[in-house]
């Protein structure tokens, strides 16, 4: 038998401790490899921590609610595998990325609060989350704010709910005594002589409405988008393509595919293809800036948008595309859409793209402007494919014909990538595209 050293993993370069939020296994329980066996929170993210082996949990070392520093270990597990020294204990560390969709950014629009109030002391035996004692420091609620505030989380615990539905009343009775306290003036002011001016609060609202709140991922999206266009020159260059032969190929090889694959041929791998194509003769585009470095990189890690049931968007990420073929891209498209819109997506595979392709054809769009996804600098949307009348040079002379047409929209940073470049790139995307060989095998 053998003894493991199950850590508390790192979160972040500047994460150094993390909360345990609830303990999915007890001591005795039987663990598979990369089975959750707590759940822990930090301020930024709340996150399951996977074992590393299959075994026994032989002993746990804290209790749900204490602050565990990152590295310290936090159970032992007892295995059947064969060790040298069975009497010896090995440590296993388990990294467990950031989730970046996980991230809740600062609730309050005043950054320095984040200097001026300092984090509230928990000296009471009540728990509180990470995130809302974030929530707390940011807004300056005091520890005997929270220790009044009713929570409906379990036990009694206050929740990130509870805790901005309690800042939202706060600020709307700091309002109301605000506008109490100017009335009283102008009415032993000035009254006789000014009209009164009625004040309305930035938080009504007229007309029949209703309020939604964003979610983490929402809030993360905004700020990224928001972040995206204040960093980079955003430049879109468009091209119109001729993909009949691609329509005609996928239409005559599709059923053969899913047959010999068990797999649905879809576009995007085409398109991707593409794409990894055209990097390879234009690797300026597979880069990110750093100052007043340019990162070219060397990998071809393709992120493809996809949009999920609740509204949202998230980028998975091809790693390695470019030593992928057609039947390996569709494979890796197909799994990895299947499990964003399921939630099942791992850590790392949303992260490390370096250039991202977003098929807003399927919306039925024609064309669009994507925003760069940072750190890359260039993104390209791929448009509907749409019949359409079209004039044919032959050798014979030019004739009219219906073919398959479709824009790709090519977003780029002006920064480093200028119009020649960008134009040239996505003109080469077409390119590879209507060279399409309608004879190729699968």
């Amino acid at each position: 038998m053998a003894k493991f050293e199950l850590i508390m993993p790192k979160m972040g370069e500047s994460i150094t401790e993390a909360t345990i939020l609830k303990w999915l296994k007890k001591e005795g329980d039987a663990v598979n490899l990369d089975e959750a066996v707590l759940e822990i929170a930090t301020d930024k993210v709340d996150s399951e921590v996977p074992s590393p082996v299959a075994g026994i949990i032989q002993k746990i070392l804290f209790n749900e609610g204490d602050v565990v520093a990152v590295g310290k270990v936090v159970a032992v597990l007892e295995t059947e595998a064969a060790a040298g020294d069975s009497g010896s204990k090995q440590s296993v560390k388990s990294e467990v990325k950031i989730q970046k969709s996980e991230i809740v950014k600062p609730v309050t629009s005043n950054p320095q609060l984040a200097t001026h109030n300092p984090q509230p002391a928990t000296s009471s035996d009540r728990f509180y989350s990470p995130l809302v004692l974030n929530i707390a420091r940011q807004e300056g609620i005091s520890m005997n704010e929270l220790e009044s505030m009713s929570g409906t989380g379990a036990e009694g615990r206050v929740t990130k709910k509870d805790i901005l539905s309690y800042v939202q009343n706060r600020k709307e009775k700091i309002d109301d005594r605000q506008q109490t306290i100017q009335n009283t003036k102008v009415v032993e002011v000035v009254l006789p002589k000014v009209e009164t001016t009625q004040v309305v609060s930035a938080k009504s609202y007229s007309g029949n409405v209703e309020i939604i709140e964003m979610d983490r991922m929402r809030r993360l999206i905004a700020d990224n988008m928001v972040k995206s266009k204040h960093t980079s020159a955003h430049v879109t260059s468009f091209v119109e393509a001729d993909v009949t032969n691609i329509v005609l190929w996928r239409n005559k090889v599709k059923k053969k595919f899913n047959d010999l694959y068990g797999e649905n041929l879809t576009f995007t791998p085409i398109f991707i293809e593409a794409v990894v194509k055209a990097l390879r003769d234009f690797p300026l585009v597979n880069s990110s800036v750093d100052g007043t470095n340019i990162v070219v990189k060397k990998d071809i890690n393709v992120g493809m948008a996809a949009a999920l049931p609740s509204g949202n968007l998230i980028v998975p990420v091809i790693k390695n595309a470019d030593l992928l073929n057609i039947v390996g891209l569709a494979k890796k498209v197909n799994d990895l859409a299947s499990r964003a819109r399921l939630g099942k997506l791992k850590p790392d595979e949303i992260e490390g793209g370096t250039y991202t392709v977003s098929n807003v054809g399927t919306f039925g769009n024609v064309m669009g402007t994507p925003v760069i996804l940072q750190p890359q600098v260039a993104i390209l949307a791929t448009g509907a494919i749409k019949k359409k009348p079209v004039v044919i040079e032959t050798e014979q002379g030019d004739t009219i014909g219906i073919r398959h047409m479709m824009f790709l929209s090519h977003s780029y940073d002006h920064r480093i990538i200028d119009g020649a470049l960008g134009g040239s790139f996505v003109r080469r995307v077409a390119d590879y595209l209507e060279n399409f060989d309608v004879n190729r095998d699968i």
